[in-house]
């Protein structure tokens, strides 16, 4: 049976915590193998975590909604925020082959949510950036 999460997050970092709690509670309730839970932790926690870093040049509070579903063996999460257009999926993967020391700053929280969850889609509508992230479970 599928069932629904929303959350409306204002872009403030203690708003994770809150996330991580309606997420967890969520994936539970949906009875989600610890491996699909892990996976939407960490690509939600991850995506949330660089929108507030990076999508807005004002001090402002805006506003991040997100909507989790779960039915018929997967996850999906819509997120959704006002911020400056951002494609994560126009930006290759880091170099992880070249030492540590040698590699750019950045793009490895985009790979991680790319490796653990199995399908992302992005548009921009109007003034807001979606992402949309699907796990099978």
């Amino acid at each position: 049976m599928p069932s629904d999460l929303n959350i409306r997050l204002r872009n403030d970092f203690g708003e994770l915590a809150g996330l991580r709690e309606k997420l967890k509670k969520f994936c539970e309730s949906q009875n989600l193998p610890q491996s699909g839970v892990f996976a939407v932790m960490l690509s939600l926690d991850e995506l949330v975590t660089n929108i507030i870093s990076y999508a807005w040049d004002d001090r402002l509070e805006h506003s991040i909604s997100i909507r989790a579903r779960c039915g018929d063996g997967v996850v999906e999460i819509e997120v959704e925020d006002d911020g400056k257009p951002f494609n994560p999926l126009k930006y290759a993967p880091p170099d992880l082959s070249s030492p540590i020391e040698e590699r750019h700053i950045g793009g490895l929280g985009i790979h991680l949510i790319q490796t653990y969850m199995d399908e992302i889609a992005y548009k921009r509508e109007g003034e807001r950036n979606c992402l949309l992230m699907r796990k099978r479970v």
